[in-house]
């Protein structure tokens, strides 16, 4: 057996980071939990580093770092303690380090995903904003530093299984992107607007954070997703798809010019694609149930309903347009979900906001991250605005 590799995890109490120290666990042989990054979490990360005695805990929130750095010592914990973006962005990079699991959600990891991928790491890629906002730069750094990119978002693990070496090659038509419609999927049109938080969030299959919930719930989830796998796997706009497909069996498909379609099928659960970008090009347990195929539900599959989930076509106009398109519609969501959830904005209100941001803010090229953040910082400002939030940054 060859030395375990040793794994960062970016945004190791969230759901993905959760899951993957469920695999880390289970093969004690081949991973080592060697750095776990939170942003202020404080409970968690405290028995996380219990039961992993990581090398190195660091925190976002200075606060949660001291008092994290307490607790530990109180432990009588080896664990060193670090604080601030900046030494975030230093773990993913660190030379000791050779897998990271980028599963901060939101803009928030984007700095640490770059770094990742400046210093030649594997990444595990659940962060979704790393390509949504800067695709290109992005890209660009994994091929000029050879760091390897896995995809574990569910969908597009999927279709890195059933591609040829997990890339787009001559004779591929479409990408097909699941989606299991969320929890409003069937809802009348006119109950729409006087959904809840908790409705939103409770998703009907997968077990996921509130903000990616209320994504999956507007199809913003998706249409990022569609940003994503056009950097991912080269596929323009008009070749990715989606379809929704309410029991989440079918995680993808790949269509093929001879009128094959492959697909990858199994139970919804995360560490199915965890597992698999973890011991790639291997395969190991993961704790997952087999699928039973004979009792497992009819597998149904219709059209996204456009008119009532307009993120959808928003996220494609906007990877359509390119340069700072996507980044502005990426923040505008991210804000205008933060105001569903803390009650300022109706569910109604959320493509509305993003919609009118993306009029207020120009697009422009996107030559360099600055370009992007700017970008960024313009569209949350526009956002606050029209949501009630002030003019702040985040």
């Amino acid at each position: 057996m060859s030395t375990p590799a040793r794994v960062c995890i970016l945004g190791a109490t969230g759901s993905i980071g959760v899951q993957t120290l469920d695999i880390v666990r289970r093969h004690p042989a081949r991973f080592i939990a060697d750095t776990l990054v939170a942003h202020r979490n404080v409970d968690a990360m405290v028995a996380l580093c219990r039961d992993f005695a990581p090398r190195l805990a660091v925190m976002a929130d200075a606060d949660a770092a001291d008092r994290l750095a307490t607790a530990l010592r109180a432990a009588g914990a080896d664990t060193r303690v670090e604080a601030g973006a900046d030494a975030v962005a230093a773990a993913a990079a660190d030379a000791a380090i050779d897998t990271v699991v980028a599963g901060i959600v939101g803009a928030a990891g984007l700095a640490a995903n770059l770094a990742a991928a400046h210093a030649g790491k594997r990444i595990l890629l659940a962060n979704k904003e790393a390509l949504v906002m800067t695709g290109p730069l992005f890209m660009a750094a994994v091929r000029e530093h050879g760091a390897t990119l896995l995809p574990i978002d569910s969908e597009h693990n999927a279709v890195f299984q059933v591609l040829p070496e997990g890339r787009l090659v001559r004779g591929v038509r479409k990408v097909w992107l699941t989606c299991s419609g969320g929890p409003f999927r069937d809802l009348p049109d006119l109950d729409l607007a006087g959904v809840t938080p908790e409705q939103a969030c409770k998703h009907p299959n997968w077990s996921m954070g509130r903000k990616i919930s209320v994504d999956s719930a507007t199809l913003m989830n998706k249409g990022l997703e569609v940003i994503e796998a056009h950097w991912l796997f080269g596929a323009p706009a008009a070749d990715i798809e989606v379809v929704i497909h309410p029991q989440s069996i079918v995680h993808s498909m790949v269509e093929y010019d001879d009128g094959s379609i492959l697909a990858q099928l199994g139970n919804p659960d995360m560490r199915t694609p965890i597992a698999h970008a973890l011991a790639w090009p291997e395969r190991i347990e993961a704790g997952v149930p087999p699928l039973d195929l004979v009792t497992m539900p009819p597998l149904t599959f219709r059209a996204p309903d456009r008119a009532r989930f307009p993120c959808l076509d928003l996220a494609y106009a906007a990877l359509r347009q390119g340069g700072t398109a996507p980044a502005i519609l990426n923040a505008a969501n991210e804000v205008a979900v933060a105001a569903f959830l803390e009650g300022r904005i109706g569910f109604a209100a959320i493509p509305r906001t993003i919609e009118a941001t993306l009029e207020a803010v120009p697009t422009v090229a996107a030559p360099d991250l600055n370009a992007v953040l700017l970008a960024d910082s313009a569209a949350r400002d526009a956002a606050r605005a029209l949501t009630g939030g002030g003019n702040r940054k985040p």
